[in-house]
């Protein structure tokens, strides 16, 4: 044996965790469930988390790298159960051996908050939980509908409230399952049947139990359903730290189902006590109202008493002013005025037609005399052009030649005959001297 020590060479530190982490990495994928403890992440700097699960018997160091934390959809915490997936991997600086989760998913109840988690991301990223979405409900509703189990005692617990609280509130039951998997479609059509009857507003309610229990509240048909709703939905579903996606979508959630009621109920004496006050403030508004318009009518009554004196003084003025006028107080006036004038016009036209007549005549006579000096001068170049050209015509006039012995020949159609050649014997012509005329008629036609 001391040999076999002997043949037998140390390893260093690097060596043996790198043998350790070879032999490790060749162990299969493995799922793991266990407990959340010590809880670190995601780290700052790099984004990875880190921390222990544990059992009753054992412990073991996980690692949860940044990418696989990104996709996990749910936020780790100590003493949530999970289920990992993933691998042993020794880390060579320490040596230390640690799981690496390539998965990590929620396990037993805390699977059932994951994929709730989800879907009211997914309805909230919808807007199904926008409080600008969600109905106005009404401060004293008159008529209510309950949806709720007609078994339990949550029914007789709504009706004593609404009854202690104010009996003059109406109320309508309808009732559905409010546990279980077919709960859902039972409280739809419950919804259905409530909103058809058209109360001020809906109570949805239910007692306390485990979130198994009031799973069915967390169901998305459900959910969509109380959003399209037409009347206003008040949720009341198990106790304070219950919260569904019921709850979420919901015009209005109340901690429980008696304090669903109460929020639909005002209280009685508090409703006539709040009457009582509006009835004083309603006093006091009126009267000061009352004031300031008695104010206003005032100011207005002297104003418009200043403006019609002002308006009147206006009035009498124009008045007298046209009281003053001539024509007003004697109204013959204006005709004897035009008359005088007329009169005046008449004796200025007499004066005038002597002295114009006289003045025309002397006009006349100075344009007469006028006329009859330049008359001579005027006619006297006219005169020698006249007896110039009766000069030309008169050498030019066929009567000249005629005086002198000639004679013009026309035949029967008045023309004037220059050739013989144009006549015939027993032609008719009238023949023109230099004093008078005679007829003819042709014997003998001599050419050439």
């Amino acid at each position: 044996m001391g040999e076999a020590r002997q043949e037998q060479a140390p390893l260093s530190v690097s060596d043996a965790v790198a043998l350790a982490k070879g032999a490790v990495s060749a162990w299969p994928t493995l799922v793991v469930t266990g407990e959340v403890s010590g809880f670190r992440g995601p780290n700052a700097r790099s984004g990875h988390c880190y921390f222990e699960v544990k059992d009753d018997g054992a412990a073991m160091s996980v690692i949860v790298w940044r990418g696989t934390a990104a996709k996990m959809g749910f936020e780790l915490r100590d003493g949530l159960e999970v289920q990992l997936t993933g691998k042993f991997d020794v880390y060579k600086a320490s040596g230390k051996l640690s799981f690496v989760a390539s998965r990590v998913e929620v396990a037993g109840e805390g699977l059932l908050r994951q994929q709730v988690a989800e879907l009211a991301r997914r309805l909230e990223a919808e807007g199904l939980m926008d409080p600008a979405r969600k109905r106005h409900v009404p401060a004293f509703c008159s008529r209510v509908c309950v949806v709720t189990s007609l078994s339990g005692s949550v029914i007789e617990d709504v009706k004593r409230t609404l009854a202690r609280r104010n009996p003059l509130v109406e109320i309508d039951v309808v009732g559905c399952s409010v546990q279980g998997a077919d709960a859902p479609a039972t409280i739809v059509r419950a919804l259905a049947r409530s909103a058809a009857a058209r109360p001020d507003a809906i109570l949805l309610v239910r007692g306390g139990g485990s979130f198994e229990d009031l799973m069915c509240f967390n169901d998305e048909t459900l959910a969509r359903a109380i959003a399209a709703c037409p009347v206003p939905v008040v949720t009341g579903i198990g106790h304070e730290p219950d919260t569904t996606i019921a709850d979420m979508v919901s015009d209005r959630r109340a901690s429980t189902p008696t304090a669903a009621a109460e929020s639909v109920a005002p209280a009685i004496d508090e409703v006539e006590r709040q009457m009582l006050q509006r009835q004083v403030r309603l006093g006091r508004a009126m009267s000061a109202a009352l004031a300031v318009r008695s104010q206003r009518v005032e100011a207005l009554g002297t104003l418009l008493s200043g403006h019609m004196g002002a308006s009147l003084s206006r009035r009498r003025v124009a008045l007298d002013a046209l009281a003053a006028r001539r024509c007003l107080q004697d109204p013959l006036a204006p005709i004897e005025a035009r008359r005088a004038d007329l009169l005046q016009t008449e004796q200025r036209l007499h004066d005038a037609i002597p002295r114009a007549l006289a003045h025309r005549g002397e006009s006349a006579e100075l344009l007469a005399a006028r006329l009859r000096d330049a008359a001579p001068r005027l006619l006297r170049p006219a005169e020698a052009t006249l007896a110039r050209l009766a000069a030309s015509l008169d050498a030019l006039s066929p009567l000249a030649v005629l005086a002198r012995g000639y004679a013009i020949a026309r035949d029967a159609a008045g023309h004037v005959v220059k050739d013989s050649s144009e006549l015939t014997c027993g032609d008719e012509v009238r023949v023109l001297l230099g004093t008078g005329s005679f007829d003819a008629t042709v014997r003998a036609v001599n050419n050439g």
